[in-house]
């Protein structure tokens, strides 16, 4: 019976340390990551202004190739919309819509994860010479949920990966 209790009281240690660490957590997440791709800013623009060209190199469309699809009205520029519905449980379904866009210079998005809340986005876009250093950044509020916010220290890791691929696979569509 006293290891019963020895195991509970260190099981509350561990949950009392862990929720005071999340005390000290930022309840706002922001992950970007930038890769130069040997393109001009107009051509790397124009693949991410228009949502379907997201097929060829957005990094969730690659997990799930056939999941379901519905455009809005608009194809591309503010007002662009599209919503998609995946049966894999790392892509889920959500809608993302283009809320700004300066020619060759900026995209605004807002990504709604159903069920997982609304976060905020962009692409910048900086000519260097010949090239386009491209910043994709996503901003997202955690709240003050501990678990959410321990959570939220390894969210860099796991969505900073997924745009790594994107900016690679970006760099590639950009350059056909």
């Amino acid at each position: 019976m006293q290891v019963l209790y020895i195991i509970l009281g260190a099981l509350a240690i561990l949950i009392l340390g862990l929720f005071v660490f999340s005390l000290y957590l930022p309840s706002r997440l922001k992950i970007e990551r930038s890769l130069l791709i040997k393109a001009r800013p107009e051509v790397v623009f124009r693949e991410v202004n228009t949502l379907r060209n997201w097929e060829r190199w957005s990094p969730w469309h690659q997990l799930d190739p056939a999941m379901k699809l519905v455009y809005g009205e608009k194809e591309s520029a503010a007002g662009a919309s599209y919503s998609w519905e995946s049966r894999k449980r790392n892509v889920g379904r959500g809608s993302l819509s283009i809320t700004e866009s300066r020619p060759y210079e900026y995209i605004g998005i807002h990504i709604n994860f159903t069920g997982h809340g609304i976060s905020k986005g962009h692409f910048r876009f900086e000519p260097v010479g010949e090239h386009t250093r491209v910043i994709w950044v996503m901003e997202m509020t955690i709240g003050q949920n501990p678990a959410s916010k321990v959570i939220g220290l390894m969210m860099d890791k796991w969505v900073g990966r997924d745009f790594e691929r994107g900016l690679q696979q970006l760099a590639v569509a950009a350059s056909h």
